[in-house]
């Protein structure tokens, strides 16, 4: 009896052997699941790579695109300085509605220490004219607005809004001109930092050393915004000195030879001679 529960007890133990030896067999599909993370990573580099180079090629682009739009902006300016002409337009067009002044404070009739300045002021003799700079303008303060609103200190003789010479917006700021020089101190005193429709207006007076020659050049005009192929053809057919046809001819040239020596630099040979540009004759040869 005794060796039969020998062999019954040995049993369990070739059982146990079994399950030992078949447990690798289950660590196996752990390697190569490892295997497959791996591999994805090193391809996925040199795409970041590539991408980065791209970005910074479609920068530049872009910085340089802007730049020629800064300078093509600028030129346009210069083209329309000056061409404002004296034909109604309203400002509705360009800036939008105007402000019904009717309804904004009169501060010269309800504060009654200005309203006693400006009776002593006026009573003087005016000898000097005062100018005034006012800047942070709300929407809607435009040429009639002003001198509807600021006749209440007393006689303005000039004024001007500067506008965007392109667009012929308001840039908020302006420029009064009153027939004393002492109203237009106590306006300055008055109205600086005075808060109208949410905005805090600055009022200063300009010295007389300081009022620039062409600063009145527009004054009591409105705006009207001119086409802009009008203006180009002005400038395009307008006469040339002897001087600026020479700049425009060594400009031009120049452009030419940087263009032959980059195709030459590329390796491209290339005789567009026949219809280069070529330095005109002088009259005198």
């Amino acid at each position: 009896m005794a060796p039969e529960k020998l062999s019954k007890s040995l049993k369990p133990g070739k059982a146990t052997k079994r399950k030992l030896i078949d447990e690798p067999s289950t660590s196996k599909p752990i390697k190569s699941t490892k295997k497959s993370k791996i591999h994805p990573q090193p391809s996925s580099e040199p795409q970041n790579q590539k991408s980065d180079s791209e970005d910074d090629v479609e920068e530049n682009e872009q910085s340089r695109e802007k730049e020629q739009e800064e300078e093509e902006e600028e030129e346009e300016e210069e083209m329309l300085h000056g061409f404002s002409t004296d034909d109604d337009s309203s400002d509705e067009e360009i800036d939008g509605p105007p402000v019904d002044i009717t309804k904004l404070p009169t501060i010269a009739k309800d504060d009654a220490t200005v309203h006693k300045r400006l009776e002593k002021a006026k009573k003087q003799p005016a000898t000097d004219r005062g100018v005034l700079y006012l800047g942070r303008l709300p929407h809607g303060f435009y040429e009639d607005q002003l001198k509807g609103y600021f006749s209440q200190f007393g006689n303005i003789t000039r004024l001007r809004v500067s506008r965007n010479k392109k667009t012929g917006k308001s840039k908020h700021y302006a420029f009064l001109e009153f027939d004393s020089s002492s109203v237009a101190q106590i306006v300055a005193e008055t109205m600086d930092n005075y808060l109208l429709m949410g905005h805090i207006l600055r009022c200063e007076v300009i010295p007389k050393d300081k009022v620039h020659p062409e600063l009145w050049i527009g004054a009591n005009r409105k705006w009207r915004v001119v086409p802009r192929h009008r203006v180009a053809r002005a400038t395009h057919n307008k006469p040339r000195t002897s001087e600026q046809q020479a700049r425009a001819t060594n400009r031009l040239l120049k452009r030419q030879n940087d263009k032959k020596r980059k195709l030459k630099e590329l390796g491209i040979s290339y005789n567009f001679d026949d219809v280069a540009y070529k330095k005109p004759l002088s009259a005198s040869s």
